[in-house]
């Protein structure tokens, strides 16, 4: 998750409402509760509002183009602590860490228009009288006399209704000027009575970036008085149109002294002013009414995918409302005239297949991507062929992408494990020769200077030496995040997606490719310092760089040695002899837990011994279950055949999500901390990312029904059982898939896609299951992997493979 630009504590209330949680996973089950009502009605969209989980309250429906929310002056729109509102904003990204969208904020005021800053025109308003739903929103602004305002959406539109006190002066102020990026120029034009269209450049995410452009066109549903637009301070009356850099914008007035109500429906395209008059006309015609019900049903259907059986209130509620930002993104970039614009900035249709954008890759490929593969394959097979549409305009295959634009944010090379694993899911099918070659160019290549893409940054290096190397700093080249500036974790992620790729490549036939990708998978082995035990960066010349204390390591990304260690699940088992035998393996992970602890007290450990705050990352030697680079950490002790431990693990981990505004572990990031909070709920997680593999823990429900697409699970459905689990009845006796009796700690994706039902026998200590030698989830590419256990083998860049301990600079 990128580092914010501001931080907050977390409050004494996320301590109460973990003890809520706890609560929920320690009462011993009564029978299964079925589930009935509205699912819709069990989430909550202000969880992770506070203490930095960047999510937003607003209205959006499944992946839309819009997300209708209110923006208080957090770098990312919303937080729950702050007490105006600047605006609501068509445009937000669910749990990112630095400023980005925000574009047209509009707001309703009443009196003469004479501040132009949003941050001082901001409105006033009360927990009290706010409430929100997926799908909509609704707030009561104390400012301006009280307004009453309620936010709903489509797929491309945005949706408002105010109600006015009787005034002559009662105005929508629509804010070209101001978002949570950086705004480069704005045009803002009265077109008519009823309507205003702006297009509002941007740029900057984290850092500086290239400029994309927003258009909107806003139609209300009855004439307005009169009108006008500002620039900087200046408030011209009667003014039409204009374009400016800074602050600007246009306001429209009405008279309520009849008619208090005001809507207005606003469409959005990244393609020009005719795809948003176009997305305005298919999805405009509707009531308000009809908009919220519509956006509700489409909820409805969602989350009508999983039905959980059990748990108690609060715990059903933080896991729909996890489900529910599982599907916020990636979002549509298609308009409904199929139109989208590239990452070449031209204009292209899609024929066949949605185009999406907005890919946090480094968060997604390990949680959100499985997730969406397993109950949205349809949607998941567009996204994998929009990534490969970024690859094919672009030139090159995206790292952290938003909108029409590469931001470089986060390092490794994300997006081969993305796409491995679509085409392992079924997703690629007609297409994997095309996801082959662009993946093969991506992971042996570097991006030409002229590229705004920086890709696989240090592959040189990489390929030669077989590790990125540690460059402290080294000047960036281009915007974004660099390789060499994290060389210790870039190496350990290249060598997982290299892992990946040789398993795709040996599917298609491709076999030498497949052995050099095998090999290089054993690159981790490179930046492994046998004198400490732990990973540690190299510098440009092949020596140990940084502290040797693995907990205050350099040249990892957003995480320590300790946090980065287990980032081997292509090879556990050699990761494992490396620290020198399962023994030696359990006892750190042990330590790395703070396992006695956890046993006596699971969610005073979770927030007082792991946590330490939404963005601390560095100076640890615990795990991290706020970030991305040890989510996979606890499922480890799958390979340490000691399996009940990371029962243990998951459901303390569990209790750090709750039905509260603090109820977010860090970022959200895109869905990926929501998608580990329903995986690990469910019991089945993607412990190899990139692959087919399924590592299996205690579910925390009862049982848990799984409606499947039948054109990718024949079977239609799958259910998972753990009758009576508990806190305390929650370790695993035996495993049965449609009942036949299973030793094994995974499933692949195969066997789920072909059975019906995963039982879970589960009692009040561990047993002797899943702890057998050939129980545990085995390496990726199992013959190569073996052969480095004793003889590391390096390729070379023209695919020939050179023997020995490691490279000579690597020794």
């Amino acid at each position: 998750m990128p580092w914010p630009r501001r931080t907050r504590l977390r409050t004494a209330g996320a301590v109460l409402a973990a003890a809520l949680v706890g609560g929920a996973l320690a009462a011993p089950a009564a029978q299964a509760a079925p589930p009935s009502g509205r699912l819709t009605d069990l989430v909550n969209p202000f969880i992770g509002s506070r203490n930095d989980g960047n999510t937003y309250p607003g209205a959006a429906v499944p992946f839309g183009m819009v997300q209708l929310s209110p923006d208080t002056g957090h770098t990312t729109g919303y937080d729950y602590d702050d007490d105006h509102i600047r605006g609501f904003s068509a445009v937000h990204v669910s749990g990112v860490g630095c400023g980005l969208g925000g574009d047209l904020p509009t707001l309703p005021t009443t009196g003469d228009v004479t501040e132009t800053d949003y941050a001082k025109y901001a409105a006033a308003y009360r927990h009290d009288d706010e409430s929100a739903r997926p799908g909509s929103y609704r707030v009561k602004l104390t400012s301006y006399g009280g307004i009453g305002a309620e936010l709903t959406a489509t797929a491309h539109t945005g949706r408002q209704r105010y109600v006015f006190p009787a005034t002559g002066k009662a105005n929508v102020l629509l804010n070209a000027g101001q978002a949570l990026h950086k705004v480069v120029s704005s045009r803002v034009e009265v077109l008519d009575s009823r309507t205003v269209r702006t297009a509002v450049t941007g740029r900057g995410f984290c850092q500086d970036t290239q400029p994309y452009t927003v258009y909107t066109l806003t139609r209300f549903h009855r004439p307005f008085a009169s009108y006008g637009t500002w620039q900087g301070d200046k408030v011209t009356a009667g003014a039409k149109g204009s374009t400016a850099a800074g602050r600007h914008g246009a306001y429209v007035r009405f008279d309520t002294r009849k008619d208090r109500t005001v809507e207005a429906t606003t469409a959005i395209s990244y393609v020009d002013a005719a795809g948003a008059a176009r997305n305005l006309r298919a999805e405009g015609g509707t009531s308000f009414g009809h908009a919220r019900a519509a956006a509700d049903a489409a909820w409805e259907r969602r989350l009508g995918q999983v039905r959980a059986w059990g748990g108690d209130p609060t715990l059903r509620r933080t896991f729909y409302s996890s489900l529910y930002r599982s599907f916020l993104a990636p979002n549509t970039g298609t308009d409904v005239d199929r139109r989208y614009r590239g990452w070449d900035q031209r204009v292209h249709r899609a024929r066949g297949f949605t185009y999406y954008q907005n890919w946090s890759l480094w968060d997604t490929y390990r949680t959100q991507a499985q997730l969406l593969a397993l109950l949205a394959p349809r949607e998941s097979r567009d996204m994998a062929l929009s990534v490969l549409r970024v690859g094919k305009e672009s030139g090159w295959l995206p790292k952290w992408g938003y909108g029409t634009v590469e931001t470089n944010i986060m390092t490794g090379d994300p997006v081969t494990p993305f796409l491995t694993n679509a085409y392992r899911q079924g997703l690629l099918a007609g297409h994997e020769e095309e996801a082959y070659a662009a993946l093969k160019r991506n992971a042996d290549g570097v991006p030409p200077a002229d590229s705004p893409a920086v890709g696989r940054e240090g592959n040189a290096q990489y390929l030669k030496d077989g590790f990125v190397p540690f460059l402290k700093g080294r000047p960036h080249t281009k915007p974004g995040d660099s390789d060499f500036d994290h060389g210790g974790s870039a190496t350990l992620e290249y060598a997982l997606a290299d892992a990946a790729l040789a398993q795709m490549a040996r599917d298609l036939g491709h076999g030498a490719d497949a052995d050099r990708y095998a090999a290089r998978a054993q690159s981790y082995r490179t930046v492994f310092d046998a004198s400490t035990g732990f990973f540690r960066a190299r510098d440009g010349k092949g020596a140990f760089t940084g502290p040797a204390d693995p907990a205050k390591s350099e040249g990892f990304h957003e995480g320590t040695a300790w946090q980065y260690q287990w980032l081997v699940p292509q090879d556990l088992p050699g990761m494992i002899s490396l620290i020198g035998g399962k023994a030696k393996a359990t006892e750190r992970l042990d330590s790395f837990f703070a396992y006695d602890k956890l046993l006596k007290d699971p969610e005073k450990t979770a927030r007082e011994v792991w946590v330490n705050g939404p963005y601390d990352y560095y100076n640890a030697d615990k795990y991290n279950p706020q970030n991305e680079p040890d989510l996979i950490a606890p499922y480890t002790y799958l390979s340490a055949g000691q399996p009940w431990k990371t029962t243990d693990v998951v459901h303390a981990a569990l209790t750090l999500f709750t039905d509260t505004p603090t109820g977010m572990t860090g970022n959200d990031d895109l869905g990926t901390m929501s998608a580990w909070m329903v995986l690990s709920s469910i019991g089945v997680f993607p412990v190899q990312p990139g692959t087919d593999t399924w590592g299996l823990s205690t579910p925390v429900f009862d049982r848990v029904d799984l409606r499947l697409d039948r054109r990718f699970y024949p079977a239609g459905r799958f259910t998972v059982t753990a009758p009576g689990t508990s806190a305390k009845g929650r370790y695993v006796q035996a495993v049965r898939l449609d009942g036949e009796a299973r030793q094994r700690t995974y499933l692949t994706t195969g066997e789920l896609r072909g059975a019906r039902e995963l039982a879970f026998t589960v009692g009040g200590s561990p047993s002797g299951w899943g702890t057998g030698a050939a129980d545990a989830p085995p390496p990726m590419n199992a013959a190569a992997a073996e052969s480095a256990r004793a003889a590391y083998v390096r390729p070379s860049t023209d695919g020939q493979r050179v023997s020995g301990r490691a490279p000579a600079r690597a020794r």
